[in-house]
């Protein structure tokens, strides 16, 4: 019988938990780490059309990038959310776990994803922590840094993200005329990286929700940033974490069903 704890432990080899930033929430969200695994469903996001989702389809485990919470809550109310995902995933036996900065940060993780994904070479961790349980030779750490096969106009360069992600728009800043052959990346929210970013050799920094103030610094520094939103980043996180745990659950040979939650989509609505 496969348990909740044993998916956790195939993700902790899939993205580390102990290398998750310390303001984060990853890991056992909500349930039981000894009830019994069947079914595991996977998304970006804990809402109700997934926990809906996942009861409809019987799962027993739902998986998504982003945490149920990541600061504590006063007071748990099942009329609202995260109460009204807790009381589903009680009521029905529906362990809940999260794979958030852990695999932001892992070797091979969601980083290392996006930027194969938009076609960066010789990649490198675009920031890493002074740590002692880091091995050296390890890629692990926040973001990314690597080079286009040629060097291109920024325009140009933002017609291939678009087409690469299939977003139908993104915010730009930043001389379109601009070579480009060093790109930075960091899924997610990226700004806390900006600094690290205007004192690099990139030439365009590609993440999501970036600020006003901190797009004006980008043009200070005559360098480039392109802003593909943070569900534009991340979304791809589930189609990761559904191949890296249908890989690890094929090698340990467990009986396991995984799918992936379809109906997600980008909160912000261009009109």
């Amino acid at each position: 019988m496969v348990k909740t704890k044993d998916i956790l432990e195939l993700l902790n080899i899939i993205a580390p938990f102990d290398i998750a930033e310390d303001w984060d929430n990853s890991g056992l969200q909500v349930g039981n780490l000894n009830w019994e695994v069947k079914k595991v469903m996977i998304a970006l996001d804990v809402s109700m059309p997934l926990m809906t989702a996942a009861k409809k389809a019987h799962c027993d485990l739902v998986l998504t990038h982003h945490p149920l919470m990541i600061q504590p809550e006063k007071s748990i109310d099942f009329n609202k959310m995260p109460g009204s995902a807790i009381e589903i995933a009680a009521r029905y036996g529906i362990s809940i776990l999260s794979a958030h900065t852990n695999l932001d940060k892992a070797n091979d993780g969601l980083n290392d994803y996006f930027a194969t994904k938009i076609g960066l070479r010789k990649t490198k961790v675009f920031f890493m922590e002074n740590s002692s349980l880091i091995p050296l030779d390890e890629m692990i750490g926040m973001g990314r840094i690597g080079y286009l096969k040629s060097q291109e106009p920024l325009k140009q360069v933002v017609h291939q993200i678009k087409e690469k992600l299939a977003l139908s728009h993104l915010r730009v800043t930043g001389d379109l005329d601009l070579p480009v052959s060093c790109v930075a990346v960091c899924t997610g929210s990226g700004g806390s990286l900006l600094d690290e970013f205007l004192r690099s050799k990139a030439d365009v920094y590609i993440t999501g929700d970036i600020k006003y103030h901190e797009a004006r610094r980008v043009e200070e520094y005559s360098k480039g940033l392109i802003d593909v939103g943070h569900f534009g980043s991340e979304h791809m996180a589930v189609d990761l974490l559904f191949d890296k745990l249908g890989q690890a659950i094929h090698k340990a040979g467990l009986n396991i069903k995984i799918e992936k939650f379809t109906k997600e989509k980008d909160p912000f609505i261009i009109v």
